[in-house]
Parts: C-alpha cells; structure tokens; sequence
C-alpha cells in the first residue's frame, strides 16, 4: 500500500474515532438530561401556580399577589414590586383565591368599582377556562357562581322547585359557570392607569370574596 493510501486511511480511522466517541458523549448527555427531567417533575409539579396559591383557599377574600408600581409608570429602571408572577404588568392589582369545589360551589362576588377589572378562572392544570369584567356587574355587583356539573343541576333542580311554590324568580340572576376540574383558582386583575390609583386598585383587589357556599 502507498505511503498516500495508508496515510489518509490512518486519517479516516482517527476521526471515525473520534465522531464515534462524540456520539457516544453526546447520547449520554442526552440520557443524562432526559432522567433529570424526569426526576424534576414532581417538584416542578409542585410549583405550579395553584400549589402556590392553595393557603388562599382559607382566605375569604381575594389575596394580593402582586400589586401595581406606586412610584410612577415611566420609571423604567425602577425595580418592580416583588412578585413570583412572571413579567408581572407594573399596572395592575394582582389577587387570587384558590378553591376547592368538593365542599360546593364556589361564589365569587366583586363590586362595580371605579376602576377597570377582570376576573378570570382557571382550572388546575387545564388553563383559563372563563373571564369577565367589571362591565357584566348589575346593580353594583358582579356575582359569579362556579359549580360542578353535579352542583349546578342541583341549583338548577331547587330553583325549579322554589318557582313552583313562589313564582318566577328574579330575572337579574348570578352568572353560572361549570368547571372542568374540581381545583382551580381566581385571578383579578384591577388597572390602576394612574400611579395614584394604587391604592384604590388594591382595595377593590381584595374587596373580591371568594367563598364556599355548601348544598
């Protein structure tokens, strides 16, 4: 064999070897990561927004998560007010109320106040499944109830009952909304456009009660 052939087989031969030992590398890291990931989902589990939120379920208003930037807006470079919301708006008022519906539905009620609100719904590990705002209150209030299947049947087959016996009820009733999973919680947010309306987007925040109303 000519010193040329042997010399670019011996090339060949070194770098098969090492693409084999990158590969060999590169599967292990790979395998490495995948356990990893693996053994991180129970604690990851564990930090999701309604873990973090489950000691509000106790509380029978709304808790402030996060509240707006009193300092003034166009501050840029001003640190925002500490929250483990992430890119938290430095314009709103942040509550939440988590709940439980095995005990019953849960009533949510929310004054008509002067500043813009929504209120949002979200089910444990599903997503936003509802949100309103402030615009659907009547007479001051919004009243907004979430139930199961099961317990809105129950409503409804006990307000038919109450009918028969009183008349028609009231048509300006609560709004109804059925939940997919059991767990979940409430999110309001209240826009403070202003820098000294802080004070007033937090307390119409925590003037939201978020409570269990057994059958």
């Amino acid at each position: 064999m000519r010193p040329r052939s042997r010399a670019i087989l011996d090339s060949l031969g070194r770098n098969v070897g090492k693409l084999a030992l990158a590969t060999t590398i590169a599967i292990v890291l790979a395998a490495m990561t995948h356990i990893a990931a693996i053994l991180m989902l129970p604690w990851l589990a564990r930090q999701d927004a309604y873990a973090r939120l489950a000691p509000t379920a106790s509380a029978e208003n709304a808790v402030l998560v996060a509240a707006p930037r009193a300092g003034g807006f166009g501050e840029v470079d001003a640190p925002l007010p500490e929250t483990w919301l992430p890119l938290h708006d430095p314009a709103l008022a942040v509550g939440a109320c988590a709940y439980d519906l095995a005990d019953g539905p849960l009533r949510v009620s929310a004054p008509d106040g002067a500043l813009f609100q929504t209120i949002s719904l979200h089910a444990r590990g599903a997503g936003a499944y509802y949100a309103i705002t402030d615009r659907a209150a009547v007479r001051g209030r919004l009243e907004l109830v979430v139930a199961t299947r099961d317990q809105l049947d129950a409503i409804l087959a006990e307000e038919a009952a109450a009918q028969v016996e009183t008349g028609p009820a009231d048509a300006f009733g609560d709004l109804r909304v059925v939940a997919p999973t059991r767990e979940g919680f409430v999110l309001v947010r209240t826009l403070a456009a202003f820098p000294s309306e802080a004070p007033l987007a937090e307390a119409l925040v925590e003037a939201v009660s978020c409570t269990i109303e057994p059958l």
